[in-house]
């Protein structure tokens, strides 16, 4: 029997739908399924208490010190802080009013930070790069000696610095002790926690206390440098200073901007070196921003104008911070053009 034409047309050219027919029909269009939406909330979840944590720590203290800031906040108001008089800028004005007795002196508390800190971030960083290449060679004893230099980021901050407190004594101190007693390096005994010698004697406390942790930070970022580059160099004729200044160095650059940018806001902003080694009143030499702004707030009672300085100092430090990374990124593109 035979078909007639019709019927092979028919039989052959079955209909499509206009996306494919069965393909369309086999995956038909859904919206997002509960199950992964759960998942893409889950990492928020589980940020929240964290989230609300730094929100009441710092965020909202924060706010309350700006607000104060802008008010005449004196030992009078300080049972009700939010019905004392508002100021407006007036607590600005003062604090950098140069020319007088306040501004005068937060201008040269701030210039005595800024040379503290420079100080004390170059040294904790040249120590710890010195001493994390010197631990990076195999030597009898290098797991006790790393251990000791540890020592002095493990200590509490208080019971270190109360121990260079006694170290530092006129009289029976052991600095003094060494150096006027036993090596004869002075003609008398020195006043190291007045004067200007507690300029000093606050440097040495912050390198000794700062750093191991720029030791810590290096010695973990050389692990990730090959040996291979090294040894290629040495075959090559390269001493120890060419190989830490063509490989050492370049390579531990984004360690470095990390390393420099974390001990810069911790010293700048350190409160309790300071206080607990000459206490409430720090020398004129010593006098760091931040004990003079706990004078300013906790000793004269003026609230208002110690807000002031905070924010001031808060303004600063994030100016500081944003330049340092716009440098650094700016300059990390450039070396990977």
């Amino acid at each position: 029997m035979t078909t007639t034409a019709h019927e092979q047309a028919g039989t052959t050219a079955a209909p499509r739908g206009p996306a494919g027919g069965a393909d369309a029909t086999r995956n038909p269009r859904r919206g997002p399924r509960p199950g992964r939406l759960r998942r893409a909330g889950l990492p928020y979840l589980l940020l929240l208490p964290a989230l609300i944590l730094e929100l009441l720590v710092h965020l909202v203290p924060m706010v309350i010190g700006a607000v104060m800031s802008f008010k005449e906040l004196t030992q009078f108001y300080i049972r009700d802080w939010g019905s004392a008089p508002w100021s407006g800028l007036g607590n600005y004005r003062v604090s950098v009013d140069f020319h007088a007795p306040v501004g005068e002196a937060l201008l040269h508390s701030f210039l005595v930070t800024v040379g503290f800190t420079l100080l004390s971030v170059g040294l904790c960083w040249l120590i710890g790069t010195a001493a994390a290449v010197f631990m990076q060679d195999t030597f009898r004893g290098r797991g006790l000696l790393r251990a000791l230099f540890l020592v002095p980021y493990a200590l509490p901050v208080y019971a270190a610095v109360i121990t260079w407190v006694f170290m530092f004594q006129h009289d029976n101190g052991l600095v003094n002790h060494v150096l006027h007693d036993q090596l004869h390096l002075t003609d008398k005994r020195s006043f190291w926690l007045i004067g200007d010698n507690s300029f000093y004697a606050l440097l040495t406390v912050s390198v000794w206390k700062g750093w191991p942790f720029a030791f810590l930070i290096v010695m973990a970022g050389l692990q990730n440098i090959p040996r291979e580059l090294y040894e290629a160099a040495a075959l090559d004729g390269a001493g120890m200073w060419q190989q830490i200044r063509r490989i050492t160095l370049p390579s531990l650059r984004p360690v470095n901007q990390v390393l420099v940018l974390v001990l810069f806001l911790w010293t700048f902003n350190d409160f309790n070196t300071p206080y607990v080694l000459f206490g409430r009143a720090a020398p004129e030499a010593a006098d760091l921003i931040s004990v003079h702004i706990y004078q300013a707030s906790f000793v004269t009672w003026n609230f208002g104008t110690g807000s002031a300085m905070s924010v001031l100092l808060l303004l600063f430090l994030l100016l500081v911070t944003g330049v340092y990374l716009a440098l650094t990124s700016r300059g990390r593109r450039t070396g990977d053009v």
